[in-house]
């Protein structure tokens, strides 16, 4: 069975496909309700599943008629190639941000599934460094040439 967080992002995404907006507002306390579960669980599904690595922007507002807007980005993928150099290129890179940033290129078709797991192994080659900092930095120095790589082809 999966858990409280996947359901609520399988839920989120269902909502979207059905949007004819191409967004949704949700209120968190009534989402919270709807799944048993406290807003701040909300809070950690939207901060988490629904990221712009993963092509979505989020947007709040505050207050008694506050809501969450979820948004599904459409961005080509060379500007969101474009924007991932940029974020990249400012430092190291988390391994989570990273396999974001694979999977959002396989999702939009932009590379086949062989080639997303092939990058994620060499990603999964950094793990032996110990020293949290480099390996970061290593990583976004890897993503980076391997981003470089696909505009170039």
């Amino acid at each position: 069975m999966s858990n409280l967080a996947d359901r609520m992002e399988e839920y989120l995404k269902k909502l979207l496909i059905l949007s004819p907006s191409g967004y949704i507002d949700i209120k968190r306390k009534e989402l919270a309700n709807k799944f048993l579960c406290v807003p701040s669980q909300i809070n950690y599904v939207l901060g988490t599943r629904f990221t712009l690595d993963k092509g979505y922007l989020v947007e709040s507002k505050r207050g008694g008629k506050g809501y969450v807007r979820i948004k599904k980005l459409q961005l080509s993928v060379e500007n969101l190639l474009s924007t991932f150099l940029k974020d990249i290129v400012a430092g190291g890179i988390s391994d989570e941000r990273a396999r974001g940033i694979i999977q959002r290129l396989y999702e939009l078709k932009y590379i086949s599934l062989r080639e997303s797991r092939l990058m994620e192994t060499a990603l999964n080659a950094l793990k032996a460094v110990e020293d949290n900092t480099i390996r970061e930095e290593l990583r976004g120095l890897l993503l980076r040439d391997m981003l470089l790589l696909l505009i170039k082809f």
